[in-house]
């Protein structure tokens, strides 16, 4: 094994010596230093890529006869985050590394120390990338599980690591390439730590937001947003590292720091815009002294309105049914009875319902809310179909003026206070 391993290094060094006295031969003059460094380079890149491409076409060819997911869910959740590239670029590289040195041997002396140090700085990217895509294969695994409590806690984990490993192969990348001991980097760097935590404060806290702004994909330029803190309403214009820039409605421009993005209430309503509904949640306050049971004279009087004529026929013939068994049924207290607020309320959820400008498929109800001093609210929740401002606001009133003037056919008393949620 030994001879058969030397008897191969002999004929790479032949082959190396050949190809070195050819290319000096026919190299301008001046140029044959840059063009044998420039063909050493050359041959290095195309050995890796050729070993890189042998490699993965193995891994990836044996990894067919695992693609069922429920049988090998580990095995594909490495694949499908790519972990077997990085492995076969660090083992391709290893190689290039290894030989480099019968690449014209003994003429190229001063290019070994160069290419040492790119091979080393090109193990530490592959070896950073490797651990990367081993984040991803786990939250893979657990996607091809379902289990989303666990994808939460890994996403929060991840990030955490991806940022601290950022740094780690940062440090480590700039000891290969210039040689300096880890230890004289991580001395200084705790030295200065405080006073950059106060100098770039915001700085840091813009770079940490800006990276969770990206990942969790909350926040995009061009987002309508509501941030009750500042009373700001509008589209984010641009997120840069210290600041944020909000177009607001009123053809103002607001300025916030990034960092509020991350510690402040912040009600994304781009949502909302592009499904082309906006949500009406508006309440009528009633003077509950206008409340009152009605009587056969009302009643007959309301039929005429077309969206409760069917409601209350058919709540006169259940209420007789159960009047037939009561004492003093005379008595208009005794058993359930119509009043017109209740009446009302079963006409305003009705004309909602009717209303073509009313999203049909969203949550519609007219209901009480709790008695306040001002009277007893009656709170109409629903959607437009249209989140164009004006447009929205042109819908709502409609429905509101409609109402508030019906409302007399039902004598009911609205209070001049009203509340807007």
């Amino acid at each position: 094994m030994k001879d058969e391993i030397q008897d191969t290094k002999n004929f790479i060094q032949e082959l190396s010596e050949v190809l070195y006295n050819y290319i000096t031969g026919i190299a301008p003059s001046g140029m044959e230093f840059i063009l044998h460094i420039v063909i050493k380079i050359g041959l290095l890149i195309g050995i890796f890529l050729i070993i890189d491409f042998i490699l993965k076409f193995i891994i990836n060819s044996g990894s067919r006869f695992f693609h069922n997911q429920e049988k090998y869910p580990i095995l594909n959740s490495i694949k499908a985050s790519k972990v077997t590239n990085s492995l076969a670029h660090f083992i391709a590289l290893t190689i290039v590394g290894g030989i480099q040195n019968f690449i014209f041997t003994g003429h190229l002396p001063s290019t070994t120390f160069f290419i040492v140090r790119m091979v080393n700085l090109g193990l530490v990217l592959i070896v950073a990338g490797m651990l990367y895509r081993s984040l991803t294969a786990f939250r893979n695994y657990f996607v091809i599980k379902q289990d989303f409590y666990n994808i939460m806690a890994l996403n929060a984990i991840s990030e955490t690591v991806k940022i601290l490993g950022i740094f780690i192969f940062s440090i480590v990348g700039i000891c290969v390439i210039f040689g300096i001991k880890g230890s004289t980097i991580v001395g200084s760097l705790g030295a200065i730590t405080a006073v950059l935590v106060l100098v770039f404060r915001d700085t840091i806290l813009g770079f940490v937001t800006g990276i969770h702004v990206a990942t969790s994909k909350t926040l995009k330029v061009g987002d309508w947003v509501s941030i009750p803190k500042y009373s700001i309403e509008g589209n984010i214009a641009d997120i840069s590292l210290l600041t944020t820039k909000i177009n607001n409605f009123d053809k103002t421009v607001s300025t916030i720091p990034t960092y509020d993005l991350l510690t402040t209430e912040i009600k994304n309503l781009q949502v909302m815009s592009e499904s082309n509904t906006r949500r009406i949640k508006k309440s009528i306050y009633f003077n509950i002294n206008s409340f009152k049971f009605l009587n056969d004279e009302e009643i007959e009087r309301l039929k005429d309105i077309n969206l409760i004529s069917d409601y209350l026929e058919s709540k006169i013939i259940e209420l007789k049914k159960e009047k037939e068994s009561l004492e003093h049924k005379d008595k208009i207290i005794n058993g359930r009875q119509l009043t017109n607020i209740g009446v009302f309320r079963y006409y305003a959820q009705r004309y909602i319902e009717n209303d073509p400008d009313i999203d049909q498929e969203g949550a519609m109800m007219v209901r009480q809310l709790d008695i306040t001093p001002q009277g007893l609210p009656l709170e109409i929740y629903c959607f437009a179909n249209d989140s164009k401002w004006e447009h929205f606001e042109q819908i709502q009133a409609d429905i509101f003026d409609h109402l508030l003037v019906a409302s007399k056919e039902f004598d009911l008393q609205v209070m001049q206070v009203s509340i807007k949620v």
